[in-house]
């Protein structure tokens, strides 16, 4: 259960950037900064499921650190709808509704987030880089065999490769690592319309899907780095199962 505050200032939220909608649910999410690898494969997710189920009754609306450049070049990757998501240039939002804000040894961001990294305090990190290695036959598979894929302009091949060499129907063994290169590569290019500020860098975010009555029926804080969801093998599990 969240608090009366924090239940008080995602109200206020609602009202201040209007994510009222007119569906019967509503999901709020709450990202780190815009280039945050989380930020990235959360925003792809949920674009899917918006084109998956168009008459899905649920509006989906977002908050992240970043600025109005970021946020074009954001949604233009990930597809998530722009006039659905909010930039805000700090993490005020996030202390309100008492979202995690990771490791902080006074180093700065950069050393915070290595430290995540690596896994310290930030438990589902290292077992998510290695499910992205091996592959995971209870998760979707990501590229279809007509994808193109283009890692640093380096190395090029299509999404038949995976099948040809692990089959299909699954994620496979190199599958949501290569995923995660592209995102990442992104996010390079683009690092100083990503990323803000090098100190939100460790910045989690949250989850909050309401019902008609804006009461709560589901709630998640990450505490991970590649963590935003509760189970990672299938990400938006809340939605199909809330949503019906």
């Amino acid at each position: 259960m969240l608090t009366n505050n924090q239940k008080n200032n995602l109200d206020k939220i609602i009202k201040d950037f209007n994510f009222s909608g007119s569906k019967k649910y509503k999901l709020i999410v709450l990202f780190g900064l815009l280039g945050d690898f989380d930020s990235f494969e959360y925003a792809i997710n949920l674009n899917k499921f918006i084109n998956n189920h168009h008459n899905k009754n649920i509006d989906i609306f977002a908050i992240a650190i970043g600025n109005e450049i970021g946020k074009y070049k954001f949604c233009k990757f990930t597809g998530f709808p722009n006039k659905n998501l909010e930039v805000v240039n700090n993490n005020k939002i996030h202390q309100e509704l008492k979202a995690s804000k990771g490791i902080d040894i006074g180093l700065g961001g950069w050393i915070n987030m290595l430290i995540m990294l690596s896994g310290i305090n930030s438990l589902k990190t290292i077992r998510e880089v290695i499910r992205g290695y091996t592959g995971d036959r209870n998760s979707k598979q990501i590229f279809c065999d007509e994808d193109d894929i283009n890692l640093f302009n380096l190395i090029k091949f299509s999404g038949i490769l995976f099948k040809k060499s692990c089959g299909d129907g699954y994620l496979r063994p190199f599958e949501l690592a290569t995923y995660r290169l592209k995102n990442m590569f992104e996010i390079l290019q683009n690092w100083n319309d990503y990323i803000l500020e090098n100190k939100y860098l460790p910045q989690r975010g949250a989850t909050f899907l309401l019902n008609d009555k804006d009461q709560i029926i589901y709630k998640y804080f990450s505490n991970d780095v590649l963590g935003y969801s509760s189970k990672m093998e299938n990400p938006l599990f809340f939605l199909s199962e809330k949503c019906k």
